[in-house]
């Protein structure tokens, strides 16, 4: 029962009614002091970790395993498709973070072979959400600004035309760049990537370009993707959101031979944060310098 201050049956038996607007206002103001307290101490942190990565070894090439777009939207009550166009934002932001820290390759896990076993309409609209960003990303002033290269990796022959088409178009667009290179793994498989690199050799010996003993560690690195480009390098650190503990067939080659570091978190892909990524390369760094390339 609300009773108004004035009222004498409000303090009766030494019960004092509070307003209920004065109760609200007084838990939203504790509100407000939690998350400012909450957001300084992140801040805080975040510079702790910076610094402590900028006394650190370089780490070179950053690849991300971008799992739990699915699972976060339904925790979140949301479509899947929200879900999807939510950890597309996470992935921008991602390579703003290497910008920053200097990072000079980013490979993302955007659609693997094994996807394709996905429904048609959420196919559909992943192909159509990675089409737009990369239209986005060929005439962004940011990408054009930071020089950032941006290729996609896989059996893109898979891939629908209009996919086809904004890769064909970024690539153009972004070709001579270095300063960042943004490789995104679509119709992508570990295994499939180091077939198709064995039956390229196999063609040249074939037609007697390369002799078979010619076939090395370093001819087979030249042959893996993308195809007419330079090769996606050694890893340095295999990020993986979501909480599952492996690395789903991701650069096989590029990873083992480097004895990359692995940074498995449990933060869906949404929700993946900067000082996420800051404790990752940290563990990237605290590899035996004997491992490090």
């Amino acid at each position: 029962m609300y009773l108004p201050p004035g009222d004498p049956e409000a303090r009766r038996g030494g019960i004092l009614y509070i307003e209920f607007g004065e109760v609200s206002c007084c838990k939203s103001r504790m509100w407000s002091c939690l998350v400012n307290l909450s957001s300084l101490c992140y801040s805080l942190y975040e510079r702790i970790l910076k610094r402590q990565i900028a006394d650190g070894p370089p780490i070179c090439h950053v690849a991300i395993v971008q799992d739990g777009n699915r699972r976060y939207a339904r925790r979140k009550g949301i479509s899947l498709d929200m879900g999807h166009s939510l950890g597309a934002v996470t992935t921008e932001m991602v390579s703003d973070w290497c910008l920053e820290l200097g990072i000079k390759h980013l490979t993302v896990y955007a659609f693997s072979t094994e996807n394709f076993k996905r429904t048609e309409k959420e196919r559909s609209y992943l192909f159509d959400l990675i089409r737009n960003k990369l239209l986005e990303l060929s005439v962004s002033e940011k990408v054009h600004q930071n020089k950032v290269r941006v290729r996609a990796i896989g059996r893109l022959d898979l891939l629908p035309a209009p996919l086809r088409e904004a890769i064909d178009q970024v690539d153009k667009a972004t070709r001579g760049y270095s300063q960042l290179y943004l490789n995104v793994a679509l119709a992508y498989g570990g295994q499939g990537e180091l077939v198709d690199a064995a039956r390229s050799l196999a063609i040249k010996v074939m037609a007697g370009e390369i002799r078979s003993g010619d076939v090395d560690e370093e001819a087979i690195a030249s042959h893996l993707y993308p195809h007419g480009d330079a090769s996606v390098p050694k890893v340095d650190l295999i990020i993986r959101t979501g909480g599952d503990v492996r690395t789903s067939n991701f650069l096989p080659w590029q990873s083992n031979g480097n004895e990359c570091a692995a940074y498995f978190c449990a933060p869906f892909w949404p929700e993946f944060r900067m000082i996420d990524f800051l404790r990752a390369i940290r563990t990237a760094q605290g590899r035996p310098l004997h491992q490090q390339a």
